[in-house]
């Protein structure tokens, strides 16, 4: 298996607690990430699955413990500059933030700083102009290369972003919510996009509230509710009916079907 060849994790926790306005709203007791990992994290909203990610990122910190509760590649004082070079975000409220005119080249290429866009005191670099370039192609989306993004459809303006956090070539993809407000054809080039990354061994963080989403190559999947892990496993186990049910509070059908070797889950509901 794969997962027996990773070795060191790339995330650490343990015994973490985010606490926000006097109140719990995560604890993790124990959660691995191993690098090169294919992993979803589902669950219903107000779950955490965000503040997870955020936790991740270090854009949240959990209580101080005497032992640090997370550790990235093993390091319990890692800071999000350390973090972001293996990490590339991906976030469906990221486009609500482009509110200038820049070319998709401009948007992309700011991903080798950090920023939507150049930063005013930076000036394009060949070499800057190129890992945009070659990010922008790997997406397919070259033909949209010189387009101002306020004019593009919400799925293309989506791989964008993802052409984006490809920039600095990062071992790992955290996509949240990718596919929300997303018409079918968005979708599909989203997830299309999220299983060519997979495919070229780039690690996948996958939050989201839907099946759907998930994608083939992702073999685990971690259910939050109510702040903790509902529980955590393989894909097969994890997306069953019962399971699904109980974590939503509805009844639901999850189910699977399979396309050749590929396995694609679904979700039904009576009401």
């Amino acid at each position: 298996m794969q997962q027996a060849q990773l070795t060191q994790p790339l995330f650490t926790i343990r015994d973490a607690t985010v606490r926000r306005a006097g109140k719990n709203i995560l604890c993790i007791n124990s959660f691995d990430l191993a690098v090169g990992e294919k992993i979803a994290v589902l669950g219903p909203n107000g779950s955490g699955k965000s503040t997870l990610i955020q936790l991740l990122t270090r854009e949240v910190l959990p209580l101080h413990r005497k032992t640090p509760p997370v550790c990235f590649k093993g390091n319990a004082r890692a800071v999000r500059s350390d973090v972001y070079k293996s990490l590339g975000v991906v976030s469906s409220t990221m486009q609500d933030e482009i509110t200038v005119h820049l070319s998709v080249e401009e948007v992309v290429e700011g991903g080798c700083f950090g920023t939507l866009g150049l930063p005013f005191h930076v000036s394009s670099t060949p070499e800057t102009a190129m890992k945009a370039a070659e990010a922008i192609s790997l997406l397919g989306i070259s033909d949209l290369a010189t387009r101002d993004i306020m004019t593009l459809s919400s799925g293309q303006a989506r791989r964008v972003l993802i052409a984006r956090a490809l920039v600095n070539n990062p071992e790992t993809l955290v996509f949240d919510e990718p596919c929300s407000g997303l018409d079918p054809e968005g979708m599909h080039h989203i997830r299309s996009a999220m299983r060519t990354l997979a495919q070229l061994g780039k690690g996948i963080v996958l939050v989201t509230h839907y099946p759907e989403d998930i994608i083939p190559e992702i073999s685990r999947v971690v259910l939050l509710k109510e702040g903790e892990v509902f529980d955590d496993g393989a894909k097969q186990e994890m997306l069953s009916s019962k399971k699904i049910s109980k974590l939503f509070d509805i009844d639901l059908i999850c189910e699977c079907r399979r396309v050749g070797d590929d396995e694609y889950f679904s979700l039904v509901s009576t009401y």
